[in-house]
């Protein structure tokens, strides 16, 4: 259990963080600009929640599920060193990953097939659901160049899941878009 008996520290009053293990390392450091990022993207799931709730429980739940997944990413993320112990170590897993495909392939189901881009846009859920999924793109680019680093170990897991998030943030704003009917498509050369 986690217990955060004071909120602020000052020991980032100098331009450092901690990493999960100990190491101090700038605030602005690769794997602090990815798991920041993951936070983000979180957050702005938070704000589509506020639109699922009431209107979609299933929807909602699986959003709840991912919010707490983020965490666990998160975890991973400032946990630099793979060698330390495991049992000490919070990873992404596998399971993880194929929950998200297992739910993305269940609200894809109900939806017509695509036949344009998508414009973020819609319902409010549906627009949140977007703005999520780009935010998500962005940390799977930071943390996809930190794992390009040799230096730098990142879990796969942690990978294929920020990688099938943005998929199921797409699926899910277009389930919370009326199944799709109230996408907003995208007119190749409309306004020439």
């Amino acid at each position: 259990m986690v217990v955060l008996n004071k909120i602020y520290t000052r020991t980032g009053d100098d331009g450092t963080t901690a990493l999960g293990t100990g190491e101090r390392v700038a605030k602005y450091d690769l794997r602090v600009e990815a798991y920041g990022t993951v936070d983000e993207t979180n957050a702005v799931i938070g704000l589509a929640r506020l639109h699922t709730g009431d209107t979609d429980p299933a929807l909602d739940a699986m959003l709840a599920r991912i919010q707490n997944d983020l965490f666990d990413l998160g975890a991973d993320l400032c946990f630099p060193d793979e060698t330390k112990d495991g049992s000490a170590r919070l990873s992404v897993t596998d399971a993880q990953v194929g929950r998200l495909e297992s739910e993305i392939d269940e609200m894809n189901r109900s939806l017509e097939p695509l036949r344009s881009f998508v414009l973020p846009g819609g319902r409010p859920a549906a627009s949140f659901l977007h703005l999520a999924r780009t935010v998500s793109r962005r940390a799977e680019r930071l943390i996809v160049a930190l794992a390009s680093r040799p230096e730098e170990p990142v879990s796969e897991p942690a990978i294929r899941y920020v990688n099938r998030l943005s998929d199921f943030l797409f699926v899910a704003a277009r389930y919370a878009n009326d199944k799709g009917a109230a996408d907003v498509t995208w007119v190749p050369g409309k306004n020439r």
